[in-house]
C-alpha cells in the first residue's frame, strides 16, 4: 500500500483491502493500473504473487520490469511474446554483420587498388628519372667537349 492509503493498482483491479505486506505495491503504484492489468491479463495476479514472493527482494523490481515487458510483448504477439522481438532483432545483427563484412571487403579492395596505382606511379617516376639520367650520361661527354671548345675560343678572342 502507497504510504497515502491509496491502494495499488493490483489491489483496486482485483477490489481487494490493500496492506502493508502487499507484494505488488512497491512494484504496481495506483497510477500504473494499466500495467498491472497488462501483467495480470497475461500471467494472472496468482501466478505473478507467487514468482515475486520466490524471487529475492532486491531483484523483484528486475523481475516485474521482465514481467512487464513479457506482457506486452504477449498483448502483440500472443504466440511468441518477446521471443519474436529478440528473432527480429537476431536477424537484424545478422544481416547488419553482413553488410558489415561486405564494407570492409570492399574498403579493402580500395585501399589495394590505391596502393597498386601508388606504386605505378612511382615506377612511372623511377623510369623518367632513369630516362633523364641516361639522357644527361650520354649528353654529358658532349657538353664537356662543347664546354672545352668554347673556352678554348674564348681565351683567342
Amino acid at each position: 500500500m502507497a504510504g497515502s492509503g491509496t491502494p495499488c493498482a493490483s489491489c483496486k483491479l482485483l477490489r481487494r483491502r490493500c496492506t502493508s505486506e502487499c507484494v505488488f505495491a512497491p512494484y504496481f503504484p495506483a497510477e500504473e493500473a494499466q500495467r498491472f492489468a497488462m501483467v495480470h491479463r497475461v500471467f494472472g495476479a496468482s501466478n505473478v504473487s507467487k514468482m515475486l514472493q520466490e524471487v529475492p527482494p532486491a531483484q523483484r523490481a528486475d523481475a516485474v520490469s521482465s514481467l512487464v515487458y513479457e506482457a506486452n510483448a504477449r498483448m502483440r504477439d500472443p504466440v511468441y511474446g518477446c521471443v519474436a522481438a529478440i528473432s527480429f532483432l537476431q536477424h537484424q545483427v545478422s544481416h547488419l554483420q553482413k553488410q558489415l563484412a561486405l564494407a570492409h571487403a570492399h574498403t579493402a579492395t580500395l585501399q589495394l587498388q590505391l596502393q597498386l596505382q601508388h606504386q605505378h606511379q612511382h615506377q612511372l617516376q623511377q623510369d623518367h628519372d632513369q630516362h633523364e639520367h641516361c639522357i644527361l650520361q650520354n649528353a654529358l661527354p658532349q657538353l664537356m667537349l662543347q664546354d672545352a671548345f668554347l673556352k678554348k675560343e674564348s681565351m683567342w678572342t
